[in-house]
């Protein structure tokens, strides 16, 4: 048996024997160790946040429209005839200068206010006056080229139910609540728009804007709902819907400037932009608002841009080529959402053309900021006025032709017949009222009144009953 002295000694040992080793292994201070020197840790370089300045392209974006136009110019209006003499007959007391003569062969044809109508009297006893021409000695009715020529209905019956139509009524509860036909209401749906279109492109020309919104929002139709798509289906793709609404409006005075269906692409979006700047003054620029949607750069450098030869940088070598640049005045911005679990989460400012300076100085006239407020709030009164694109609702139309009709009803109706709260007039003086009523302080306006375009609010019969003429001249508002 091994006594327990010797396991102590075998410890001392085995202590003395590491203290040694670490004598040895440790580093003397009188030695300098000779060690490689660290490499310095370089920053990691990070990206400018400011924008790099737009080099240009060295193509004309496609537009679809420019290259129709280009290859078939509209025919220019023919030469205006004088105005006739005036008569030594009594005095006209019927207004004549909203109406024109329709006739084929007269060179008054399409022109107003050239005192070549007489008021004719109401033959039969109808409701509708006659106008004789004394160029071509033609007659016509009060009402030739409206949607009431040739119909047996009453006029007020087809006035309620197309302003039932512009307050997001839907065909058939139209029908059912002034029992008529659905196909009736229907016919005279498309007749209203066809005047209507013919309406808003005669009165929305050469307009002079310092803003423009634009947006767009997404629509189902019937046949998708019942075939390829569900309205649940769109709302959850809406990036891929085939069918949105394409809305451009002035912030200042509320104009609902354009109105369009189609899809989200950058073809569609150049048939926006193209038809904002055809109604547009020649050499106004005004400053465009849009979403984070790239495509509406795109379409903007494509029609508010110019040619630009860019300077050499070398003595020799050949000349670089042209650059279609934006003009020097084109100020563009967007506002850029970003969303999680279909919420908003973030809204981000993007300047695209122009410098931020440039854009604030455009919006601190009106108090405000970069922003697509007016538009979004816009897209609110399309989905409660017009029935079809109504948030889950059974009034689809069946195709993009129906809820055209009921877009442009509502553009007229919007710009023209309805007055807008934040837009009154204060008046000079207040006006009494009848009975123990309050004075009237405010004059209502509409979104054409604040714009320039009319002086007056118009009724829906008005505008049914307006002869929209053939041939671009001054309007008669």
């Amino acid at each position: 048996m091994i006594p327990h002295p010797f396991y102590y000694q075998l410890v001392v040992l085995g202590l003395l024997w590491l203290c040694v080793m670490l004598h040895l292994a440790w580093p003397s201070r009188d030695v300098t160790t000779q060690t490689k020197p660290a490499k310095p840790i370089t920053p990691r370089r990070q990206r400018s946040t400011e924008p790099k300045p737009f080099a240009g392209l060295t193509h004309t974006p496609h537009c679809a429209l420019c290259e129709q136009e280009a290859a078939h110019p509209p025919a220019p209006p023919p030469v205006r005839p004088d105005p006739l003499p005036p008569t030594h007959r009594r005095p006209r007391t019927v207004d004549t200068s909203r109406h024109f003569c329709p006739h084929t062969g007269c060179r008054y044809r399409g022109w107003v206010g050239l005192g070549n109508l007489r008021a004719n009297g109401h033959p039969n006893g109808g409701p509708w006056r006659q106008f004789h021409c004394t160029a071509c000695e033609g007659y016509f009715p009060e009402h030739h080229g409206t949607i009431f020529h040739g119909k047996q209905a009453v006029v007020e019956l087809i006035v309620r139910v197309v302003a039932c139509l512009a307050e997001g009524l839907g065909i058939r509860a139209t029908a059912r609540v002034f029992e008529v036909a659905p196909n009736t209401v229907l016919q005279w749906l498309t007749e209203a728009a066809e005047h209507l279109r013919a309406f808003s492109a005669y009165f929305l020309c050469d307009l002079h804007l310092e803003q423009l919104q634009l947006d767009e929002l997404y629509a189902v139709l019937r046949a998708l709902k019942a075939g390829e798509i569900s309205e649940d289906a769109a709302i959850m793709r809406l990036e891929r819907s085939p069918s949105w609404v394409w809305t451009a409006m002035d912030p200042r005075s509320k104009l609902l400037v354009m109105v369009d269906i189609g899809s989200r692409t950058l073809a569609m979006a150049q048939r926006v932009v193209h038809q904002v700047t055809q109604v547009l003054a020649p050499h106004c620029v005004p400053l465009f608002l849009t979403d984070g949607l790239k495509d509406y750069g795109t379409a903007i450098l494509t029609h508010v841009g110019h040619w630009m030869q860019p300077e050499r940088r070398q003595d020799k070598g050949p000349m670089p080529k042209p650059r279609w640049m934006p003009l020097p005045e084109l100020l563009y911005a967007q506002v850029v959402k970003s969303y999680r679990c279909r919420r908003l989460v973030g809204v981000k400012h993007r300047v695209v053309f122009g410098t931020q300076l440039a854009i604030e100085q455009v919006l601190v006239r009106c108090g405000w900021t970069i922003n697509t407020a007016f538009v979004e709030r816009l897209n609110l009164d399309i989905r409660q006025r017009v029935a079809a694109i109504g948030r889950r609702v059974n009034t689809l139309c069946q195709g993009e032709a129906g809820l055209r009709d009921q877009l442009v009803l509502f553009q007229v109706y919007h710009n023209f017949v309805l007055p807008h709260a934040s837009l009154r007039q204060a008046l000079a003086e207040p006006i009494s009222t009848n009975g123990s009523g309050s004075v009237r302080l405010w004059r209502p306006c509409t979104p054409a009144m604040a714009a320039g375009l009319t002086d007056h609010v118009w009724s829906l019969k008005e505008v049914l009953c307006y002869r929209v003429p053939l041939w671009p001249q001054a309007q008669m508002a």
